[in-house]
């Protein structure tokens, strides 16, 4: 198998959805957030402690462990599962957005071909084509596998945008007939910015290449406004199959979850939540708070009291702080449990909200709360 999407519900006054994603690891409920492994790890966490935030698809970065350790340690290994240690579905994506943001000269080093660039790790000249990125994910024996695409920065114009989209819907059928790899779904990417007949072009001439799932992307472009985001959703989400899942790259601001749900998306992915816990940032019910103020010093309360994970139940806001300001790891491990178990919540509140036609009243609270600064 590879994998299916049962649709179970639309939500009555959105285009909200609720249905269940059945992969070789286990079904997985959606709306869902991703944890994002790039190198085959949730930065700082075991397995079992991803587990224990409700986690169900991991994603892994396709350009990473190409380079460290290669996909043949990998595929020796037994795969991506065995190798991480991980018995839950994984996603690995196509390594396109660090090649061609590695990828200096654009117009030379893009080509039809294949993208040239340099390792970020030692400077080496290296060159990728959509068949080797799949190539790559086929001995990653991930349950998802991402089409490699081009992704144009966020200031791209129309006419770059429908030059790349025509040449990433050549990319996807090349990498679709190399991709060999029986228990591994295949998705393709629609691109096109926030421009409404581009995101209709590539969406409709995307699902004519018949993919396992779809993929909403070049909505995390630096320099993108939140307008153009839920744009580029609304531009694309009318021509992709119902009965496929749909999923929205990069995306783990919980505001931008929520809009991304409202407008039909299920699955999302982003290495925000681990991200800012390095640097001593959580997520409350009332916003993100900063452990590095010094307002903090004898909080002895959790970072968040309406919240269920490990660190919100055994330690408190002073004693994390005290972790950060010396730079003891366990500060952003214990962090990045209440992030991701944060973002994680926040789907399956939306779940129980698409369930019970609430989902606009759920919104709203959150939203109310969330922009109150109470923290």
């Amino acid at each position: 198998m590879k994998i299916k999407y049962n649709l179970i519900k639309e939500e009555r006054d959105t285009k909200a959805r609720l249905g269940k994603l059945e992969t070789n690891y286990g079904v997985c409920d959606t709306p869902m957030f991703m944890p994002v492994g790039t190198r085959a790890t949730v930065k700082g966490l075991t397995v079992e402690q991803v587990k224990s935030c409700g986690a169900g698809i991991i994603l892994s970065n396709t350009y990473h462990l190409w380079l460290r350790p290669g996909e043949d340690v990998v595929e020796h290994a037994g795969g991506l599962h065995k190798f991480m240690n991980y018995d839950g579905p994984i996603l690995t994506d196509s390594g396109g957005f660090q090649v061609f943001s590695l990828a200096k000269n654009k117009e030379k080093d893009i080509t039809e071909e294949g993208v040239h660039f340099k390792s970020h790790i030692d400077g080496k000249n290296l060159f990728l084509t959509p068949e080797k990125s799949i190539q790559i994910q086929n001995k990653l024996d991930s349950d998802i596998a991402m089409s490699f695409d081009e992704c144009p920065p966020a200031s791209a114009s129309h006419e770059y945008l429908k030059n790349s989209i025509e040449r990433t819907l050549r990319w996807a059928e090349r990498g679709k007939k190399v991709h060999s790899n029986p228990n591994q779904a295949l998705f393709g990417i629609v691109q096109g910015g926030a421009y409404e007949d581009l995101r209709k072009f590539s969406a409709t001439e995307t699902v004519k290449l018949d993919f396992d799932g779809y993929s909403i992307g070049g909505v995390a472009n630096d320099g993108e406004s939140k307008e153009d985001m839920y744009k580029a959703i609304d531009y694309s989400i009318p021509y992709l199959p119902k009965d496929k899942v749909r999923y929205l790259m990069g995306v783990g601001e919980p505001l931008d979850i929520i809009e991304g749900v409202e407008r039909g998306v299920d699955i999302f992915d982003c290495v925000l939540p681990t991200r800012i816990a390095r640097h001593g940032q959580a997520f409350t019910k009332y916003g993100k708070i900063n452990l590095n103020n010094a307002k903090f010093i004898e909080d002895f309360t959790p970072i968040d009291e309406t919240c269920d994970c490990y660190t919100c139940k055994n330690y408190t806001k002073s004693y994390i702080r005290h972790l950060i300001s010396t730079k003891e790891t366990l500060g952003g491990s214990l962090l990045s449990i209440h992030n991701i178990r944060f973002l994680i919540r926040l789907t399956e509140e939306l779940r129980q909200a698409i369930k019970d036609d609430k989902f606009l009243a759920y919104k709203q609270e959150f939203i109310e709360n969330y922009t109150s600064n109470k923290k």
